[in-house]
């Protein structure tokens, strides 16, 4: 059993949860996260998103078309939409669908024309896999067909794998053909041709579909890296052309003058939506569907984050424009929903204003909207100890510094938590929690740690003094250990090399000091860039001893994690957040 000696019973009889062994992730749990502007947010423990790759699929046969994302490589998210009388919402479901394994990209398309959507995706390294859906309409499963899609001589079909390719009948014979956008700002057209047990081979066409050649006008070369998409968005039954691009910030039409049968995609790229053009960090991937049901097509967009500064896409990167008939409505930059900021969050959980309830500081690496330097966000609790309501009410004044890690913890002996914060550059600040919730600077070097970055602070009495000691977690994945030498007004911290010296969890180390099995002493939780581990702590209340390192094996932990455990609906029960790579955070809590 993993980071835990045994259940324990509660005063009510009942058992307590085994951690992690009882745990699940919680995507929207009972209670409600708000912005800045007191909207809920939805899916708040999703994760955050840095760069979405979206398609919209009905995979359930419901009527209704689901999302699919991509986000990390090799795996494809899935969010059901579930409607409920005149309202529908999207309900999280997988970060890996059915295990499929696509690589760094996927398309779902019917290839073998059976009603049922079939699925491509990349080959590594720059091919193309084939998934035959041998289930049924409402129930699918999917077989590899091909490790490598070929022309019926044999060829296998190369795809760079930095593009996004698309599958369209562009001409209105019955048979699919294949779009693979190039490097040099061309498309290559394949048409299907002879097949194989009802799946289509595809036969080359050409590599210079259209004569279209995408040129950036301000540095006069090709384009890179690029997504293309295929719609009919003038309602003439030819499929038009969208193309994003790493060099462009905007999303390019090009549209078909032809008709179904005879296409014609040779007129000027021209930005859309036309009324109010997208303008983002670059890498533009569209995805169009009738989302509000008006019969016509609304736009998706997810930003991969090119050329035009990627940082300021890390939080605001799904975009969501209505199609009201007569324009497009730019309706969120955050489709999915989920509190984000950024990338690289880092979570802290506390009672900032001494009122009986748990607030929340989330920081991130460096913030989308304000540039060089790290932000910590607040997120008062607005409701009580056992309904709270999180809202995102503003950040903390702070110096400007690189990579803020927010450590909570009564360092004065008032009953209300200071602030720790560590920074890339391996310092610890101190700020003075003045006794409503706002931090006053006290020292900016409180500790050095030197030849380490990336210094992630935790605090917990290890001694039995009553003053909160320090654990500190590099970037180099060490741990080292700080006694409180000082007085219960005024902190010290006296390194005991002594402890946790020979632990090293890889890199990024985010430690989390909590009693995970009841036994009465702090135990260690400790985020990585790849996991999260228990050091359990085998000595006693004044003389702590840890044991092994163990990881814990549990879906859904996110790279670069830094936990945070509360309980934080007064239930009795620990809850596990986690700041992520992706910049929101992630939530574990027991098994109903």
């Amino acid at each position: 059993m993993l980071g835990c000696t045994g259940a324990s019973s509660s005063s009510g009889g009942e058992t307590t949860p085994r951690f992690p062994a009882d745990y699940q992730r919680v995507v929207t749990p009972d209670f409600a996260v708000q912005d800045t502007a007191g909207r809920a947010i939805a899916n708040p423990f999703y994760g955050g998103l840095n760069t979405p790759r979206p398609q919209f699929v009905d995979i359930d046969g419901d009527g209704d078309e689901d999302l699919f994302l991509q986000e990390r490589s090799g795996k494809i998210a899935f969010f059901e939409r579930v409607t409920e009388g005149d309202t529908s919402r999207l309900v999280w479901r997988s970060d890996d669908y059915r295990g499929l394994d696509v690589g760094e990209w996927f398309r779902f398309a019917d290839l073998d024309q059976d009603g049922t959507p079939d699925l491509l995706a990349e080959q590594p390294y720059s091919h193309i896999r084939a998934y035959r859906n041998v289930g049924t309409e409402t129930d699918p499963e999917f077989e590899l067909f091909s490790d490598s899609l070929r022309t019926p001589d044999g060829t296998a079909i190369f795809s760079d794998r930095q593009n996004i390719p698309n599958v369209t009948d562009i001409d209105c014979d019955g048979q699919l053909d294949l779009f693979l956008g190039r490097l040099d700002g061309t498309i290559s057209r394949y048409e299907a041709a002879a097949d194989t047990a009802g799946m289509p081979q595809f036969a080359h066409v050409t590599d210079d579909f259209e004569g279209i050649e995408i040129v950036n006008q301000q540095i006069g070369v090709r384009h890179g890296a690029n997504t293309l998409t295929f719609a009919d968005v003038n309602d003439d039954d030819a499929p038009d052309l969208f193309w994003g691009d790493f060099f462009e910030p905007g999303l390019l039409l090009i549209e078909n003058t032809g008709t179904c049968g005879k296409p014609s995609l040779s007129g000027e790229p021209e930005a859309f939506p036309p009324n109010d053009p997208l303008q983002t960090s670059g890498y533009n991937a569209p995805a169009l569907t009738d989302w509000t049901g008006n019969g016509e097509l609304d736009l998706f967009v997810g930003v991969l984050g090119g050329s035009q500064d990627a940082n300021a896409s890390l939080a605001e990167n799904f975009y969501f424009y209505e199609n009201t008939g007569t324009e497009y409505r730019l309706r969120t930059r955050q489709f999915v929903g989920g509190v984000d900021v950024g990338s690289e969050s880092d979570v802290a959980v506390g009672d900032l204003e001494g009122d009986g309830t748990l607030d929340l500081l989330l920081a991130n690496k460096i913030d989308p909207t304000r540039g060089e330097t790290s932000v910590v966000y607040r997120f008062s609790n607005e409701g009580t100890s056992t309904e709270p309501l999180y809202r995102k009410d503003g950040a903390l004044d702070l110096p400007s510094a690189y990579h803020y890690a927010p450590a909570l913890g009564d360092l004065t002996g008032d009953g209300t938590p200071d602030l720790l914060l560590g920074t890339w550059k391996g310092r610890i600040a101190y700020h003075q929690n003045e006794g409503d919730g706002t931090f006053e600077p006290v020292d900016e070097a409180l500790v050095e740690v030197a030849g380490e970055s990336h210094i992630v602070p935790a605090l917990g009495d290890l001694t039995g003094n009553g003053r909160p000691d320090l654990v500190v977690g590099t970037g180099g994945g060490t741990l080292q250990v700080y006694r409180n030498t000082g007085s219960a007004t005024d902190p010290a911290f006296t390194r005991a090399p002594d402890l946790l010296s020979d632990v090293d969890v890889g890199a990024r180390a985010a430690p989390e000091l909590r009693d995970l099995n009841g036994d009465g002493v702090h135990d260690l939780l400790v985020g990585a860039q790849e996991g999260v581990f228990v050091i359990e702590n085998e000595g006693t209340t004044s003389s702590p001893s840890f044991g092994d390192t163990t990881r814990v094996e549990r879906a859904g932990i996110p790279r670069l994690a830094t936990p945070a455990l509360n309980d934080l609906n007064d239930d009795g029960h620990l809850d596990l957040l986690m700041g992520s790579e992706r910049g929101g955070l992630v939530l574990f809590q027991p098994r109903p």
